[in-house]
Parts: structure tokens; sequence; C-alpha cells
């Protein structure tokens, strides 16, 4: 059967009897998940979304009675103000949006086009947030609505961490388990280690620097209790061979690109070495051209426009440092969008 030919059966109405709810045309989904989004910068929307956020429990671990009490007091009390003015300096106020809200929706444009030039209207293509708006739930039950019994869960985060891809399947699970009649499921697994994400990560350095090879590249990754990994998360692991293998791809020597963790949170010790010290070491050595990427982030957010483009290069000149090249996200790149349509293809298997 050809790989691109659609099913027979998707499109096709079901009928029923006139004493028996109305069925819609089976379909599948295939359900993209981002981190979060909060739906504007004021005291509220931040106040909200960060409690939403750092009472997962796979995010902040601690016993809720010693940490519920301390986040609703005196953290969520003053980190909203602060977070706020982070996200007024980065927001398109055109869109009325964070860019993390701008970049998903472009990259899901995308790839509805790609798979229904693939699989035809069968397949529907859709996305939600961890935290804030489109929640999994709304988007699961939408999803079940318009008659999709099979769905593809794709949390975009090419690396494994219980913070990040594990509470995106609780909370789609979550969502499942609200479902009368529930559709079977799939979970597409990290591609931290796939040759065209790779790839794409590399055609990405080399478009930015133009072919110019600075003294250090620096893979920056979004960092987590030191802890975590002692307790058998394979984040760590996974970013440093993501590295390596873009070393290896882009054929420079062993000391050419440095692994780094940023967005440390609370006075537990993360995972080393911190990105903000790491690049004004590297200024106070001598080594004054530096670029930065940031593999864990499928797209620009935060982290990456505000805290890299802001507080680690301010952290970088101030020790010396003179030339900084930021190498965006992946964002709704063209190769990018090849590759989670191959990882969405491989999951879709036997189903279309």
């Amino acid at each position: 059967m050809n790989q691109h030919a659609r099913p027979q059966d998707l499109s096709q109405p079901r009928h029923a009897a006139p004493d028996h709810p109305a069925l819609p045309q089976r379909r599948i989904g295939i359900l993209v998940a981002n981190l979060g989004t909060p739906d504007g910068h004021d005291y509220w929307s931040m106040r909200r979304y960060l409690s939403e956020f750092l009472s997962d429990k796979r995010v902040i671990d601690y016993p809720a009675w010693k940490w519920q009490p301390l986040l609703q007091g005196i953290i969520l009390s003053k980190r909203p103000f602060t977070s706020g003015r982070n996200y007024r300096s980065i927001w398109n106020n055109e869109a009325n949006e964070s860019p993390l809200m701008t970049i998903t929706k472009a990259k899901v444009a995308k790839l509805r086009q790609t798979c229904a030039e693939r699989w035809g209207e069968g397949v529907i293509v859709d996305f939600c947030m961890r935290y804030g708006n489109p929640s999994t739930q709304a988007v699961v039950d939408r999803m079940v609505k318009a008659g999709c019994d099979r769905i593809v869960f794709l949390p975009m985060y090419p690396q494994y961490a219980g913070a990040t891809w594990a509470t995106a399947n609780d909370q789609f699970f979550r969502a499942l388990m609200t479902q009368k009649w529930q559709p079977s499921a799939r979970v597409c697994p990290p591609y931290f280690d796939r040759p065209d994400y790779i790839e794409a990560l590399a055609q990405s350095v080399e478009r930015t620097l133009g072919g110019r090879r600075p003294q250090k590249l620096v893979a920056s990754y979004h960092g987590m209790p030191r802890r975590y990994l002692m307790e058998g998360d394979p984040y760590h692991c996974q970013c440093q061979k993501t590295t390596r293998l873009l070393r290896e791809r882009l054929g420079w020597p062993e000391d050419s690109i440095d692994t780094t963790f940023q967005s440390v949170f609370g006075s537990e010790e993360w995972l080393r070495p911190y990105t903000v010290e790491h690049v004004a070491d590297l200024a106070k050595r001598g080594i004054t051209d530096i670029a930065v990427i940031s593999p864990a982030f499928s797209a620009d957010c935060i982290e990456t426009l505000e805290e890299i483009n802001g507080e680690i290069r301010e952290a970088f000149e101030h020790a010396g440092g003179q030339q900084f090249t930021y190498v965006p996200c992946l964002n709704d790149d063209d190769a990018h969008i090849a590759v989670l349509t191959a990882v969405i293809a491989e999951n879709l298997a036997g189903w279309a």
C-alpha cells in the first residue's frame, strides 16, 4: 500500500440509528505539546501561570506542606513582577502574545500543511500547553469531539526530563482519563540523537555563523537539580550526547563546544556548569568570541530571548567578552518541520 495514501475509513461518516448519539467521522489526532506561556505580562496573568507551573510536583518535588506556603506567600507576591518585566521586554505586542505562542502557532501551521499533504483530512494537527492556554484538557476534548479515536502525542522537548517530557505526558493521560470513549494513544520518544535533528541543528549553526567558527560554541541547556540526575533522570546524559553529535557533525575539535546549564532556581545545587558563570569565566580567560545555542528548546522563549540574549550576554560582555552570537532555536525552520514530520510518520505506522 502507498504510504502516502489516505486510509479508506478515516473520512467516511459513520451513520447512527435514530435513538443513538451521532458519531463523528473517524480521525487521527496529532497533538503537539509545549511548556506554556502566560496569557499576559500583568501581575495576575503571571501569578496564575507561575502558580500552576511551580505547583507541579515534577518541577518542584518538595512536600506540599513545606513548599505551598512559601510559594503562595513570598514567591508569588514578588516573582510575578520580575517575570512580568522580563516577558514585557520580549512580548509580541502586535499579536498580544508571547514569542513562544507566536512561534508555536507558526510551527503547527506548517505541520498541518505537511500532514495534510501526506495523509489528507483524516489526520488533524493541534497544539496544547502544559501550563496556561490552550490547556491539554481543552485540546484533547476538542480532538475527541472531532472524531479522533487515535492520538499521537508529541512533546516539544528533544531531550527527556521528568520536569518537561514526563509532566507533559502526565497531563495528557489525565485528560484521557476524563473521556467517556477514550482514544488509543501513542507518545513519541525523545529525538535528541536523531541524525536529522542533529543535521538541522548543525545547519542552523552554519547559517547563523556564515561559515565562521568562534573561539567557543556554548550549548546551553535548561538546568535541573543535580539530585534529579542522581535519582535516575537521563536528561544530563542526553544533553551531553546532543552536544557531542553536533560537534561531530560540524567537524570541530573536541574542545570547541561546551555543555552548560541555565535557569537555576532556588538554593539547591543544579547541573553544572551554570551558563551565566561559564561565559563570564570564558571572557576572563581571554575567549572573547563565542556563540550560544539552546538545543533543549524547540522554540525561542523567555529563557532564550531574555535570559541568553540578555542576562547571559551581559555577563559575558561585562567580563570582557567582545563578540556574542546567539544561534536561534529551530522554531518553524523547514528542516525542523521535516524532523517533526518524520517523527510523526514513524509513530503513525499502522494507523495511517
